[in-house]
């Protein structure tokens, strides 16, 4: 029998809490478990369940593993998605897309690593390392030309009147 704490209950708050305390160093949200809200952490956090809402680690990593569905903002210092996320992501140092992972968002990171076979539609914006990331606000329609274009008929005539 593995020493390790497994939960198949929906609360996700106890499940958390309670995997939260492995020697690892890692709190680890299982495929059962569904979190509704936000996550802020001083671990780092693996989730292979689904979690919507936001997700705010500061100075630890988030890896979605393979069966992972994440709808959430992202701020952490490494990303690693191995299964889904749909958000924008702000890691200070790496964002990393694995062969299995799909990612739908806009990304500002120092680096990123997108492995051949992952899906990405987004975004990139690289800062330098310890640059002081800033949310991108949130994306509406995009801009209208400032003027529309002028469109002619054949043979007209376009000199000005006398």
């Amino acid at each position: 029998m593995s020493s390790m704490p497994t939960s198949r209950s929906s609360d996700s708050g106890a499940s958390f809490a309670a995997s939260a305390g492995t020697k690892s160093g890692v709190a680890h949200i299982g495929k059962s478990v569904v979190v509704k809200g936000e996550i802020s952490s001083s671990e780092d956090l693996f989730v292979d369940g689904e979690v919507r809402g936001a997700i705010e680690l500061r100075e630890h990593s988030l890896t979605v593993g393979p069966n992972g569905r994440v709808e959430a903002n992202v701020t952490a210092r490494e990303i690693i998605v191995q299964g889904s996320l749909n958000g924008n992501l702000h890691a200070t140092d790496k964002i990393e897309i694995r062969k299995t992972g799909s990612l739908l968002g806009d990304l500002t990171t120092a680096r990123i690593i997108i492995e051949d076979g992952a899906y990405f539609k987004g975004s990139i914006d690289i800062t330098k390392p310890g640059q002081k990331i800033e949310p991108k606000p949130a994306v509406t329609a995009p801009p209208k030309p400032a003027q529309p274009p002028l469109h002619m008929a054949a043979g007209a005539d376009v000199r000005k009147p006398q």
